[in-house]
């Protein structure tokens, strides 16, 4: 059985995984039962990347969304009467937050009643099985795995497959989003599904499938990797006129899309998070007038600056284009604080419709040396020198990050000797080299006899008695030497 809560920990971002703990927290301090639910679950066990955090709570969310605001999250929309919210926390990180329902159809496609219910009977109610799995977060069942569906099942399969006949009659919106969970994760539709999805289209439900509805799935489509597959998924089927009729004649820009999504797969590459609805949705609608672009946006019940990123997308472009390309991006520090504070989506949309080399290069060099070498300038060393943090501590680190753009401090002993530098620290002072104590020459060692001559240490004969008693033997040695010279002279004369 895989631990869940190991993968949670591995899987999740530093971000997401502090907008967990929160909430967490705050279900635990109001006693109420808290679930990772849905497509998070899903992504986690399926491996693909985890992008939005889903939460249920058995009771009533809303105290933990007010706590969540008072903590730094934002509140994107909430719907008091079925008692969901979405928030962003810190980091980017999107999370949902909803009250356990059970949804009771009096008839099929009916409105349907709402009751509060408990988590097992929240994953029943879904679409599909693949989204019918949670992990508890509760302290006596934390990382349980829920599956009463038997999802995980459906998961290892690769298949995507509708819990109830009545799936696309009760939430027409489904058709949509069965090719779209298809087209995403490279599953198949299951059979009996597939039978249901075919009677559907034959009763023409997807003619009936709200405006809202339709918003809501062209927002999930900004947050795809790859929005032309599932577009052109859509368009296979003849769905792309439920979002306007034009699209039956004039096509969404598929070259654009797949620019796009190469640009959404480099930046997230880089640990950056990116939302493409807008630049998603221009090239899905390029072929409207901006002025018809603007009125369906605002049919489809999307949120105002919403709208406003769509309509002013390409205007933005043009100005990050055109400073990429002057000298007010020159030089590497430069280039970077413009990059690191350009919208994604709009660095994105660049990259897909500007393919200028030197605006390629200076947001290839953000996203692959500049963005890395910031992330990892030595916080910890500077702090280790006694620089305590804050503003000095920050200035610090820019000043060093910019010499390093220069080329300097790329050894780890020039960057030391840097950060010391900038931090008025006094460099090290070489320490004196010791000299070693020269070998004391052994001494004579004589020592007196009782009768006052010397003699030598036991077991050592001094060099000066040795010497001496070494010199008569050579004195005799000469002379015993010149005595034979002197007979042999004397014995030639004599011949």
């Amino acid at each position: 059985m895989p631990d869940y809560m190991f993968l949670l920990q591995s899987r999740l971002s530093s971000e997401q995984h502090g907008a967990l703990t929160r909430l967490r927290e705050a279900a635990q301090s109001q006693t109420v039962n808290l679930y990772l639910t849905g497509g998070a679950v899903r992504d986690l066990i399926s491996g693909a990347p985890i992008r939005d955090l889903d939460f249920t709570v058995e009771g009533n969310p809303t105290g933990m969304i007010r706590e969540m605001e008072k903590a730094g999250a934002r509140l994107v929309s909430e719907n008091s009467k079925l008692r969901e919210a979405e928030l962003l926390f810190p980091g980017d990180v999107s999370a949902s937050l909803s009250a356990a329902r059970e949804e009771l159809y009096e008839l099929p496609g009916a409105r349907p009643e709402v009751r509060w219910a408990t988590i097992m009977d929240d994953l029943r109610r879904r679409d599909f099985s693949i989204n019918a799995v949670a992990i508890s977060l509760n302290a006596a069942s934390r990382g349980l795995l829920l599956d009463p569906t038997n999802g995980l099942a459906d998961i290892e399969r690769k298949e995507v497959r509708a819990l109830s006949i009545h799936c696309f009659t009760n939430q027409p919106v489904r058709l949509l989003r069965v090719l779209r969970f298809s087209a995403r994760l490279g599953f198949a539709i299951e059979s009996r599904t597939k039978d249901w999805f075919d009677r559907a289209i034959e009763r023409g439900l997807d003619k009936q499938i709200p405006t809202a509805d339709v918003g809501a799935e062209l927002r999930q489509l900004g947050n795809e990797a790859h929005p032309a597959a599932i577009a052109k998924s859509w368009e296979s089927h003849g769905f792309l006129t439920v979002i306007h009729k034009q699209l039956a004649k004039h096509r969404p820009d598929y070259d654009g899309l797949t620019r796009l999504g190469r640009a959404f797969e480099q930046i997230s590459a880089a640990g950056l998070k990116v939302h493409m609805f807008a630049p998603m949705t221009w090239y899905l609608l390029r072929a409207l007038k901006a002025r018809e672009r603007v009125l369906l946006l605002h049919k489809l019940g999307l949120r105002a600056e919403e709208v406003a990123s769509v309509s002013k997308l390409e205007a933005a472009a043009h100005d990050a284009t055109k400073a990429l390309k002057s000298r007010q991006t020159e030089s590497a520090i430069d280039a970077y604080r413009f990059l690191d504070a350009l919208s994604r989506d709009i660095m994105a949309f660049v990259m897909a419709e500007h393919p200028d080399v030197r605006v390629g290069n200076k947001i290839r060099n953000y996203l692959q040396r500049w963005r890395p070498l910031r992330l990892s300038l030595p916080a910890a060393e500077l702090e280790a020198l006694g620089v305590s943090r804050g503003p000095q501590f920050d200035r610090i680190l820019e000043q060093l990050f910019e010499r390093q753009l220069k080329g300097r401090g790329k050894a780890a002993i020039d960057r030391t000797r840097l950060l010391r530098q900038l931090a008025g620290i006094k460099p090290e002072s070489k320490k004196p080299v010791e000299k070693k104590p020269a070998k004391r020459k052994a001494k004579a060692g004589a020592e007196k006899t009782p009768g006052g001559a010397t003699a030598a240490k036991p077991g050592k004969d001094a060099p000066q008695e040795q010497a001496s008693r070494r010199a008569p033997a050579k004195a005799e040695k000469r002379e015993h030497s010149a005595r034979g010279r002197k007979d042999h002279t004397r014995a030639a004369a004599a011949h």
